[in-house]
């Protein structure tokens, strides 16, 4: 018997590592991981790998109560709103993760599912939708709000104000201007200046400069 709580995982690749390692640091006991690619019994940072999608009911009435989406879905958002909802419709609820060594501001609101990895800050009144991720040494200022099933690479800096919408993705090292908003679905690339809006679907490239520049 564990004493610590069971936590399942979701997905088996480099960001389930770190959640792997974010979950115990938070202090649960990993019982297995899930993954559709991956093949039964494979270990991974000593977590075997149970089964996929088909497994989830079983692992459920075994009484394990809490998962983890540990499916980054870079480029592709939708893939990880949908592991939220295979693991919501199994009866699953989603714990904040919060790495020990990130720092929260006590007046910042996070919804369930949200994971903050070690090194990054999250700032006064800022808003963290569910299931956003804040990876290592990212940096969300004061008053920002972020919508559901965002993520945040390492390194990336959101400046006082900023708005992100749902399903957005903001690459490493891009930064974000005070009070932008960014429309939902949109993806910046690693290393963008963004300056002002960004439209609904948009996908702003690596290192470049929005809004771009007319020749």
């Amino acid at each position: 018997m564990q004493d610590r709580e069971e936590i399942l995982i979701y997905g088996a690749g480099g960001h389930g590592k770190a959640v792997i390692d974010l979950a115990r640091a938070c202090g649960y006991h990993v019982a297995a991981l899930i993954d559709d690619g991956v093949a039964v019994g494979t270990r991974i940072l000593d977590v075997e790998v149970v089964g996929g999608a088909e497994s989830l009911h079983e692992w459920r009435q075994r009484g394990i109560t809490r998962a983890a989406n540990a499916v980054g879905g870079i480029g592709h958002p939708e893939v990880r709103q949908r592991v939220f909802e295979l693991l919501e419709s199994a009866g699953f609820s989603f714990p904040t993760l919060i790495h020990p060594r990130a720092f929260v501001e006590a007046s910042a609101v996070l919804e369930e599912g949200v994971q903050v990895l070690a090194l990054a800050y999250i700032g006064s009144d800022a808003r963290l939708g569910f299931g956003a991720v804040i990876n290592a040494g990212a940096i969300v200022s004061h008053d920002v709000i972020l919508g559901r099933v965002t993520n945040l690479s390492p390194g990336a800096a959101l400046a006082g104000g900023v708005q992100l919408g749902d399903l957005s993705q903001v690459g490493m090292n891009a930064t974000i201007n005070v009070n932008v908003q960014i429309g939902e679905q949109c993806i910046i690339g690693n290393g963008a200046t963004i300056k002002t809006f960004v439209p609904y679907g948009t996908r702003v490239w690596a290192g470049s400069t929005w809004p771009l520049r007319r020749r």
